[in-house]
């Protein structure tokens, strides 16, 4: 694995929250040749919830995800799974996974990764601004027999 500020978990979690059309002007490279070792399936993952983010878990519902696993022709395996039903999204998220742990990931973490991760932060920032304009202070004055 190449030395790099990303954990391969964090660059997994990044490729999989990124949309397709920004991972696809990020990486608009043809694809490096290789192998499906499973090639994109679609199915439904139950999701869990927790009461509070402390209690006990339950079923929250389903949702429609996609995987795929790939080798490249060096022989590194990548593998990707994204919420919905694009098996493009999958492919290229698998390809991405396979080519940041190879000598080309450097390259890529400067090109794809940094972009994503500031784009996502940016996106996080703006949603929270957008919550922040609509949050209304409320109080309560409390009455004194004087």
């Amino acid at each position: 694995m190449t030395a790099d500020p990303f954990a391969r978990r964090d660059w997994m979690g990044l490729i999989a929250r990124a949309p397709l059309a920004r991972l696809d002007a990020l990486w608009p490279d043809d694809p490096p040749a290789f192998t499906w070792l499973r090639a994109p399936e679609m199915g439904a993952m139950m999701v869990q919830g927790r009461a509070g983010a402390v209690g006990a878990a339950f079923n929250l519902g389903e949702v429609t995800v996609t995987r795929a696993t790939v080798r490249l022709d060096c022989g590194t395996v990548g593998h990707a799974l994204v919420q919905g039903r694009s098996a493009r999204k999958a492919e290229r998220a698998a390809l991405l996974d396979a080519l940041l742990q190879t000598g080309a990931g450097a390259g890529l973490h400067a090109r794809v990764l940094g972009p994503l991760r500031d784009a996502e932060c940016g996106d996080a920032d703006t949603r929270a601004r957008r919550a922040a304009a609509t949050k209304v202070d409320f109080f309560t004055m409390a009455r004194g027999d004087a």
